[in-house]
């Protein structure tokens, strides 16, 4: 990508700059309407929870061979054994309660087969279904959480997610493109905003 990036590109250390920049250019962002990459993102932004957006990154391929690709199909399976076997695997964040999450939470998507919307369309559905073009000079001035982020927590905690406050929520809608919050300076902003 030619042209200046994000200023939080510039966060990490050297040996971590590539799965940075790659992550920024060529995913955060983006709208994603998938929902196994939807199920994928909000698992990782609730592992998040506490810890820094690279650690996870650098875990990404151990997650998504933890958890059967984000197959909530197969993950929804999840009983006490592979469980624990998660809590061995330190490919991913060994934290019982954020392992258990993703187990219940690849449940409570499988309940949308059960509902007259789809999991991908209600996640949307808390900015109307197409992305909110923010217009930030610095990545600091972005907020950690909105009121479509708060009423996206409540509506998902309701349906039984578990790790996915409001603030994960809105990292949730910047990662998969609900919300372009690329700095107004960045190369990828107003290709984004155009393709609104």
């Amino acid at each position: 990508m030619a042209g200046t990036r994000c200023g939080w590109v510039s966060t990490v250390g050297v040996e971590s700059a590539p799965l940075y920049i790659a992550y920024h250019d060529e995913e955060w962002g983006v709208p994603s309407y998938d929902p196994r990459h939807l199920f994928e993102m909000l698992t990782l932004e609730g592992a998040q929870a506490g810890l820094s957006w690279i650690t996870i990154l650098r875990k990404r391929e151990g997650y998504r061979e933890a958890f059967a690709e984000f197959d909530a199909q197969r993950v929804a399976r999840f009983g006490p054994r592979d469980i624990e076997r998660c809590l061995g695997n330190a490919g991913i964040v060994r934290h019982r309660g954020k392992i258990e999450s993703v187990v219940s939470n690849a449940r409570a998507v499988l309940a949308f087969e059960r509902e007259p919307v789809a999991f991908a369309d209600f996640l949307w559905s808390f900015v109307a279904g197409k992305p909110q073009i923010n217009r930030w000079a610095s990545y600091r001035e972005a907020p950690s959480k909105t009121e479509a982020s708060q009423a996206m927590s409540r509506a998902l905690l309701k349906r039984g997610f578990r790790f996915v406050g409001p603030t994960t929520c809105y990292a949730f809608m910047q990662a998969v493109g609900m919300v372009n919050d690329h700095e107004t300076s960045c190369a990828c902003y107003r290709p984004l905003a155009r393709a609104r």
